[in-house]
């Protein structure tokens, strides 16, 4: 079947959008209502829906994208970003969504997957929270300047799945949006994370794109300090002699760490190799998988620096990262997977430890970066933690599963955090898009692992 965006003459255009938040509620959704929502999907498994009963398809039987409501939202063009920019209630009370891709693949009964669209339904039907669609793929990227301020000013970032490969920039050719934009933007939202933006959550391709995007920040960081020669008001140039020689030792260990397969294959070699961050997985996963803990490797083996390792379990001890708690505490997760690239376990390792690297450099010289050239290494995540893996019989196949972002205010030591994850929390273990089989009930959503992970991170997110 195809998914693809309906026609010019069938699109809803702005004029027909809804202009107050909130489609199943008697009065307006806001950012209380839905919070105070979320945590009642939340608290159980079993109690009823405290929305109104109000079908979804009523208004848009097809539950597709841009047909009506509550799906109307599309920026399909400039003059409907402008329109949403007119309209500041809009965004700052919905999710935005980025969609790289037209669908995430095709399941096993042949059908195009519009993952975006699952999304969507999940939080209106729990929470009654609109959602805003960028179809990047077919509208092209806009300024990310002007986009990021926008959709991270909501309640949260959905980057979503796609078929492409990040390892391929070939295969994006035929949309609108390029590998190398995806790369701007995602890199722009991953230095946006601050006290008034919201939760990023990167899913399947956004989780891989956010993997190569940690390695692009750490490199254009460690290249622009170390080619300066001097920087206004560091005292006889302390800063910059302290930040350089972190910087000296990323480059080294970054230039040369290998990424090697559980079967001794090493497919990469320094973090200039296109397959650095995002390898081929040993097995394509398709379907329901279990979420495990993360267990740190044997880094004899892989030939992997003791150090990445013990830095990494200091940041798995130090933070909390959502992802492992809901496998600590709900009996088991089972989840949906989608995909035949992984991010490689090494690469974020390595990233975890050079912006914990980074980090600990800037606290004394702070507020002179902050009035300096690099003052964007401010905005830098200041660690990764690697939260679970997926296994098939027992043999493990997707190390770094998800990974928790983590933000730590230098001011007021406040951690914020963003999330990504290579299954698809939003997607049920038939891997089917809403619209195309029975729309799932508020009970199926509240006994769904996925859809109380995407709800967690969503909760948990708000909070910050």
């Amino acid at each position: 079947m195809s998914t693809a965006t309906p026609t010019i003459n069938q699109l809803v255009t702005p004029n027909n959008w809804r202009l107050r938040p909130g489609y199943s509620s008697e009065g307006d959704s806001d950012f209380e209502s839905m919070h105070i929502l979320i945590g009642q999907f939340l608290a159980d498994r079993h109690s009823p829906d405290p929305l109104p009963d109000t079908s979804l398809l009523i208004e848009n039987a097809k539950f597709q994208w841009g047909y009506g409501k509550p799906l109307e939202k599309v920026i399909n063009s400039q003059s409907d970003l402008e329109f949403l920019m007119k309209h500041p209630c809009l965004f700052r009370n919905a999710i935005a969504i980025i969609e790289p891709w037209e669908h995430v693949g095709q399941n096993p009964l042949g059908e195009d997957v519009r993952a975006s669209l699952n999304v969507a339904y999940i939080a209106q039907k729990i929470a009654d929270c609109d959602s805003i669609l960028f179809p990047v793929w077919s509208s092209g990227l806009f300024d990310p300047d002007v986009v990021v301020p926008l959709i991270t000013s909501g309640l949260a970032v959905v980057v979503e799945g796609g078929d492409p490969s990040v390892r391929d920039a070939s295969t994006f050719e035929g949309g609108k949006c390029s590998l190398n934009d995806l790369h701007c933007l995602v890199e722009k939202l991953l230095i946006s994370r601050s006290p008034t933006s919201a939760l990023a959550l990167f899913i399947c391709l956004g989780h891989q794109l956010a993997a190569q995007g940690h390695i692009n920040l750490i490199k254009r960081a460690v290249q622009q300090v170390l080619s300066l020669e001097y920087l206004p008001r560091d005292r006889n140039g302390k800063m910059l002699k302290a930040l350089k020689r972190v910087c000296q030792q990323i480059e080294t260990v970054g230039s040369s760490l290998k990424i090697t397969k559980r079967n001794g294959h090493i497919i990469a070699e320094g973090w200039d190799h296109p397959e650095f961050a995002v390898g081929p997985n040993e097995h394509k996963e398709v379907g329901e998988r279990r979420l495990h803990h993360y267990q740190s490797p044997d880094g004899d083996a892989l030939d992997i620096p003791q150090e990445l390792i013990s830095t990494h379990e200091i940041t798995a001890d130090e933070y909390e990262g959502v992802i492992d708690t809901a496998i600590e505490y709900e009996r088991e997760v089972n989840i949906a997977m989608f995909h035949s690239d992984e991010v490689n376990e090494e690469a974020i390792l390595f990233a975890n430890w050079a912006y914990r690297l980074l980090h600990d450099v800037i606290i004394p010289h702070r507020s002179i970066l902050a009035g300096s050239r690099l003052a964007w290494l401010l905005k830098l995540p200041d660690a990764i933690e690697i939260l679970c893996s997926t296994t098939i019989d027992d043999e493990i196949v997707t190390e770094c599963s998800a990974t928790c972002i983590i933000y730590k205010d230098f001011e007021s030591k406040q951690i914020r955090r963003s999330f990504t994850c290579q299954f698809h929390p939003e997607l049920l273990s038939d891997l089917r898009t809403v619209g195309t089989c029975e729309p799932p009930t508020y009970a199926r959503l509240k006994i769904d692992d996925g859809a109380r992970l995407f709800a967690r991170l969503l909760y948990e997110g708000m909070q910050e």
